[in-house]
């Protein structure tokens, strides 16, 4: 691509945004290499890289992509056998430990992904020449006294020599006999010997070597005769310090040697992968989205935005290359119409370089080997080449280099600069031109001529940028189809200008002109107004389909409420029976085994149960009912109702507007108004399933052992509420007040299952969760109503 192009469609300033999203300094100078690509397979390629960044960003933003450092230098100092340094070293083994980390977490992605997880395969590891760095340099830069045995025993004679040597000069600075012929009471260092200031005129005093003097003369620093022996045997174990750090240091760099070309391999990958993800955050950063890719010169851009731009963008539609390749757009100044343009160059930039572009998805661009433009307006930076033979020198330019549908052409205001009619036949001749070449062009203009011309043109087509009179302000609207009026007249108006001015240049028009500029008003008027409308309808459109969908939700809410009751009901039916069988089995053990003269009290006990439970049975059958509708106030929380479609008695929660919520069984149910029926207070029976008894007992002889605490730990919500009502009926039959349930910590589903259920239950007064000392949270207290 041409540099003059990049820079006028501003693609330095995508870079330098994109540059900092990147995590690295070579993965910055990978975002600055970044070009245009002109082939197809690679483009999608890069595309493909992009959209997995932003799938796996979507996922997780804890991307492994810290520690990565440019060690290419250091691993070709390595290469040819040189000594790293241990800054080098600690860069080095941080870059390995990158690779590592980016490398597990790769493999640990989606298998949706192909090309990054591929990647990270070719990443090297190397954990043993990470730790052995690690262990050997401190993360200051020194070398560890433990990197070598030998290393630790040097620095440990060291600090046994250094420590003689200050000990011996401390004894000679402290001594009062030598105060007056010292400069200062101190010992200091010179010439890596330990020293002390001495008095140029005391010189004779203390024998020694001058290791230096200050800049005046009068101290002297030296070392004496009675240390030289010490400072010389420290030298010695210190040389043979140094010695030690840069044989262990040739040693590390000589195994970075052997890794040299996988790590320079890894540096390689992992600055494309800092690439990548860069691209992957500025693609969520511009809510841009991957654009289709053809070779056949077609751009199909919806709802596209100029990605430098701020606030509140109006986004355009913009179409070319399937009915037409040339595309016009006129409208008034400021409206837009080079916004368009440098839209529609630097989203094919951006797809070319493998960016994600600011347009809805199923938007396409085709991939071009060049793009030309000669924009020259002030948002230009070309401002200083606005001028006729400045455009006519760009557009001669791209007239010699553009040849054919894979060239797009951008111009603005062709033909300006210069006499209306010359400029707009010398427009009109340019156009069509790069029309019989089938080159792709977007051109903006005022002039009327090219508005018929490219009416009347097969393969041309106009577009319009809207204006809004009443404000004085562009919609930036682009409608394609129409060709736009410049407005002129109208804004002169509202400006201010004399009307009687207005109407006189009004008159220097022909009649034609006139008739037709009010003619695309009204067009452009009824468009607006139709694109509106259309907002509108869709809108409907959206919140009918919203209230359709609520509805089947609530549709199939309450189908699936209905068949858990269904099924509860058969569950009890079924325990009813199962009992029912075990009491008969009782009544015929005890029948044969009591004596002659008892049988005809069992008889009776037997046939006064029966009686009781068809009582009973019949009353919840046949609730007492109402004779009307139940309105709002006749319904309170505690009241007893019955749900008319689902043939369920219970108990109402809440009254709501039209609503009540009403606890059926262990379900909550939103039912109308309509369905349901309240049950007459003196008739009120708790609806309870059938309590299990062993055989023999009845259910007083239950409720008298009962105990004051429930377990449900281990059971599932359904059962533990089973067990709950059951438990429930016991304690009242035995008066308890009060019991603790024992639900545990766990997850809290089952502790929020059984409290939901209390809440709404008419014979618990309270409940809250137990002392400490009783489970805290893990059990509920309850009491009950007496």
């Amino acid at each position: 691509m041409l540099e003059r192009t990049l820079t006028v469609l501003e693609y330095p300033k995508i870079i330098a945004k994109l540059a900092e999203f990147a995590s690295s300094t070579r993965g910055k100078e990978l975002v600055q290499e970044l070009q245009p690509l002109t082939y197809l397979s690679e483009i999608r390629e890069a595309q493909q890289i992009t959209s997995e960044a932003v799938q796996i960003l979507l996922e997780t933003d804890r991307i492994p992509l810290g520690g990565i450092f440019d060690i290419r230098n250091s691993l070709r100092k390595a290469a040819l056998g040189g000594s790293l340094i241990p800054q080098e070293l600690l860069e080095i083994a941080a870059t390995i430990r990158a690779s590592r980390l980016m490398r597990e977490f790769l493999s640990e992605q989606g298998e949706t992904l192909t090309i990054l997880p591929e990647w990270g395969g070719r990443l090297a590891a190397f954990p043993g020449l990470e730790r052995e760095i690690e262990r050997c340099i401190a993360d200051n830069g020194e070398v560890n006294d433990s990197a070598s045995p030998k290393l630790h025993s040097l620095r440990s004679q060291i600090k046994v020599f250094q420590n003689r040597v200050r000990d011996k000069l401390d004894s000679i600075v402290r001594s009062s006999e030598n105060g007056k012929y010292l400069q200062d009471p101190i010992v200091t260092v010179r010439n890596e010997r330990y020293v002390i200031p001495v008095k140029q005129e005391y010189r004779s005093f203390f024998p020694g070597i001058v290791h230096d003097q200050s800049a005046s003369g009068a101290t002297l620093f030296i070392e004496p005769m009675s240390v030289v022996e010490l400072n010389n045997q420290l030298r010695v174990v210190e040389s043979q310090e140094v010695e030690e750090v840069e044989r262990i240091l040739t040693e590390l760099s000589g195994r970075v040697k052997e890794v040299q070309q996988p790590l320079t391999n890894a540096v390689a990958i992992l600055a494309r992968l800092d690439l990548a993800f860069a691209k992957g955050r500025y693609s969520l950063a511009l809510n841009a989205s991957e654009p289709q890719l053809n070779q056949d010169g077609i751009i199909q851009l919806y709802d596209a935005r100029h990605p430098m731009l701020t606030g509140k963008v109006v986004p355009i539609t913009a179409l070319l290359g399937q009915d037409y390749d040339t595309l016009v757009i006129t409208g008034p100044n400021t409206g837009g119409k080079t916004v368009t343009l440098k839209t529609v160059g630097l989203l094919t930039l951006m797809a070319q370089s493998g960016l994600h572009i600011p347009a809805a998805p199923g938007s396409q661009l085709a991939v071009f080997n060049q793009v030309f433009c000669d924009i020259g307006d002030e948002q230009s930076i070309e401002q200083s080449l606005s001028t006729f033979s400045s455009h006519l020198t760009q557009i001669v330019k791209i007239i010699a280099a553009a040849q054919g549908p894979d060239s797009l052409v951008l111009l603005d205001e062709l033909g300006a600069g210069t006499d209306p009619t010359e400029g707009a036949a010398l427009a009109m001749s340019i156009l069509s031109h790069l029309h019989r070449l089938g080159v792709r062009t977007v051109a903006t203009t005022h002039y009327s001529e090219l508005k018929v011309f490219a009416y009347k043109t097969p393969g041309l087509r106009n577009a319009a940028v809207e204006f809004d009179i009443a404000t004085l302000r562009p919609t930036y609207h682009l409608t394609i189809g129409l060709p736009g009026s410049s407005q002129a007249f109208e804004i002169a108006a509202k400006l201010g200008l004399p009307m009687g001015i207005v109407n006189e240049a009004r008159g220097y028009i022909s009649a034609e002109e006139a008739k037709v500029e009010q003619i695309l008003r009204q067009i452009e008027a009824d468009s607006k107004q139709a694109r509106e409308d259309r907002i509108a309808g869709e809108a409907a459109r959206v919140k009918g389909e919203t209230y359709k969908q609520q509805y089947e939700a609530e549709l199939k809410r309450l189908q699936q409420e209905r068949a858990e009751l269904l099924r509860q009901a058969k569950a009890e039916a079924r325990e009813i029976l199962i009992e029912a069988r075990r009491d008969s089995e009782n009544l015929l053990r005890r029948l044969k085994e009591a004596p002659r003269e008892e049988l005809s009290g069992i008889v009776n006990e037997a046939r006064q149960r029966i009686t009781k439970e068809l009582e009973r049975l019949d009353e919840v059958k046949t609730p007492a009912r109402t004779d009307r509708q139940p309105e709002a106030d006749d319904l309170k929380p505690g009241g007893k109702v019955r749900a008319i479609s689902l043939n369920q008695v219970g108990t109402v929660l809440e009254v709501g507007e039209g609503t009540a919520l009403v606890q059926l069984g262990i379900m909550k149910v939103n039912l109308p108004l309509g369905d349901i029926e309240i049950i007459a207070e003196p008739k009120v029976k708790v609806q309870q399933p059938a309590t299990k008894r062993k055989s023999g007992e009845t259910g007083l002889d239950a409720a008298k052992t009962i105990s004051a605490e429930v377990n449900l730990r281990g059971m599932t919500v359904d059962e533990a509420l089973y067990e709950l009502e059951k438990y429930l009926d016991q304690a009242l039959l035995a008066g308890l007040e009060r019991f603790r349930i024992i639900h545990g910590k766990g997850t809290g589903a089952l502790r929020i299952g059984v409290q939901q259920f209390l809440k709404g239950h008419p014979v618990v007064r309270s409940f809250s969760f137990a002392e400490q000392s009783e489970g805290g949270l893990g059990a509920t207290v309850v009491e009950l109503k007496r």
